[in-house]
């Protein structure tokens, strides 16, 4: 999806004009792949643009941060504000934030210690990732031949640029298959999570979403997810989930920032009822959430004004 350019981006403390929001050919984490990102979307509500669960999106950079030994310049208190300060240059009512921490120019190799840590915040207008009808149209998906990575070999744990390479491949490989996603399983062959959200299956009426142990990122949309199921009554469960299971799913959806609730219509080719009951109710739910239209989740939405 193109990008559309807004007026401002946060560069290490400063809003510069987009055009010059640059970086230099030989920055080392554009060769080498260590940095860490966040995808956050502010919604339109009654009080202004409202980002939602703008905190636990920085504390997560921070700790993705810290699993590749990467010492961030700002506090979390910091890059919250400095969130705040970019969606409110954009003069946006709702808008997709992308901040992003890096090491950058003046040293090369694979040594990252004497490399300076640099920090951006982007904001621009971006519909849901996988179609603005996503929840009630449902979303083809195809099981990846490309393995998710070990814990000891890139850390999923960690929302880093370099671990996006195993989800582009995904992504491409799906897309050019004729599907809209891909599921990809971890080396024990269980199921880990999408190119770039969690999955939730309803297996005998319940929920399961697989755990972080499976190779999937621990999900603020997740998160959300079940605090929203399990308050609308249903069961909600982590466990793990092999491959047959999706195929015999009573419904199944997929949820991330980016994606918001997407229902699944088939994986493998193999039809689901789409969306679900379940579905259907939980992505209803989480978009009113995000509005600030539910007062029990009111405190998730961080307003910028």
């Amino acid at each position: 999806m193109p990008i559309t350019p807004t007026e401002k981006i946060w560069m290490n403390g400063e809003l510069v004009p987009w055009e010059d929001a640059r970086i230099h050919l030989l920055t080392h984490t554009l060769h080498y792949g260590m940095g860490v990102f966040e995808g956050i979307r502010a919604y339109e509500t009654e009080d202004g643009p409202g980002v939602f669960r703008l905190t636990d999106h920085m504390v997560r950079m921070e700790n993705s941060a810290k699993i590749l030994g990467m010492e961030l310049p700002y506090t979390v208190a910091e890059l919250v504000e400095a969130v705040k300060v970019t969606v409110r240059s954009t003069g946006l009512p709702s808008c997709y934030i992308r901040p992003i921490a890096y090491y950058g120019y003046g040293e090369m190799g694979l040594n990252t210690l004497p490399c300076s840590i640099d920090v951006a915040i982007a904001c621009w207008p971006w519909g849901a990732y996988l179609g603005d009808d996503a929840l009630t149209r449902g979303v083809r998906m195809k099981i990846s031949s490309w393995t998710r990575h070990d814990h000891n070999t890139m850390p999923p744990a960690a929302k880093t640029t370099g671990n996006y390479v195993n989800s582009s491949l995904a992504k491409v490989e799906a897309v050019k298959a004729g599907y809209d996603e891909a599921i990809i399983l971890n080396p024990q062959g269980f199921v880990s999570e999408c190119t770039g959200e969690n999955i939730f299956v309803a297996r005998h009426g319940k929920l399961i979403t697989p755990p972080l142990s499976s190779g999937a990122l621990e999900g603020i949309t997740q998160d959300s997810v079940m605090t929203i199921a399990r308050d609308l009554g249903f069961e909600c469960v982590i466990d793990t989930l092999a491959r047959s299971d999706l195929y015999i799913a009573e419904e199944m959806f997929v949820c991330g920032t980016a994606a918001e609730v997407s229902a699944v219509r088939s994986v493998d080719d193999r039809e689901l009822t789409s969306p679900g009951p379940m579905t259907t109710a939980i992505g209803q739910e989480y978009g009113r959430a995000v509005r600030g239209l539910v007062d029990r989740y009111k405190d998730w939405v961080e307003h910028v004004t």
